[in-house]
Formats: structure tokens, C-alpha cells, sequence
């Protein structure tokens, strides 16, 4: 059996994932920009989910390659949007001048009737 480790202080894990909720919800109203407050909350979360892996899921005191299993769906989960992002941004969306053509293209046949 694994010796025992020392008890977590669970008051000051609860502490510190109430504090970055409230920064959290903080971050929203930066002027920063929609990318930036993007990147800020995606930090805020990994920290919060490290703070519950660790002392909620007890990876904290397992071995390190227990750990390593629970990294590997993160690290797989990042590689899958850095390899989807081209098909995100790759084409351009003219959505606003496809509308105005469509609007066009239904006002002419309109316009043909009145005469």
C-alpha cells in the first residue's frame, strides 16, 4: 500500500478556484479584444482544471505516469484543433455580400412585375 500522504488544506483549493472564477468572469469585460480574452479564459480554466485534477482526482499524490494519462487527452485535444484550424479560417465567408445579392436578385423579378 502507498504511504500516506498529508491531508490537502480543501478550503484553500475551494479559495483559490473562487478566485478564478470571479477573474473569470472579470476577464469577459477586458478591452482586449475577443482573441485575448479568449486566451485569458482558456488559461484560467486549465489552471482551474489542474487545481481540481490534482487535489479533487488526487493526481497530486499518485505517481507521475498516472499523470501523464491524464495529460494525454489534453495534449491529443490540442493537437486536433491546431490540426482543424485551416478548415476553419481557410475560406472566406462573404456572407453580407451573398445576402445583398440574394436581395438584389428578389427585387428584380419584382421590379419586371410593376411594369
Amino acid at each position: 500500500m502507498s504511504a500516506m500522504h498529508k491531508e490537502p488544506n480543501y478550503m484553500m483549493v475551494f479559495a483559490a478556484l473562487f478566485v478564478l472564477t470571479v477573474l473569470e468572469i472579470g476577464a469577459v469585460y477586458l478591452p482586449i479584444g475577443r482573441v485575448g480574452v479568449g486566451i485569458v479564459l482558456i488559461l484560467l480554466a486549465l489552471s482551474k482544471a489542474s487545481l481540481v485534477a490534482m487535489y479533487f482526482m488526487h493526481l497530486k499524490f499518485e505517481k507521475r505516469t498516472l499523470g501523464i494519462i491524464a495529460l494525454t487527452p489534453l495534449i491529443l485535444c490540442t493537437l486536433l484543433i491546431i490540426a482543424l484550424l485551416p478548415d476553419l479560417t481557410g475560406t472566406p465567408r462573404d456572407s453580407a455580400r451573398l445576402r445583398a445579392e440574394q436581395a438584389q436578385q428578389a427585387e428584380a423579378p419584382a421590379a419586371v412585375e410593376a411594369q
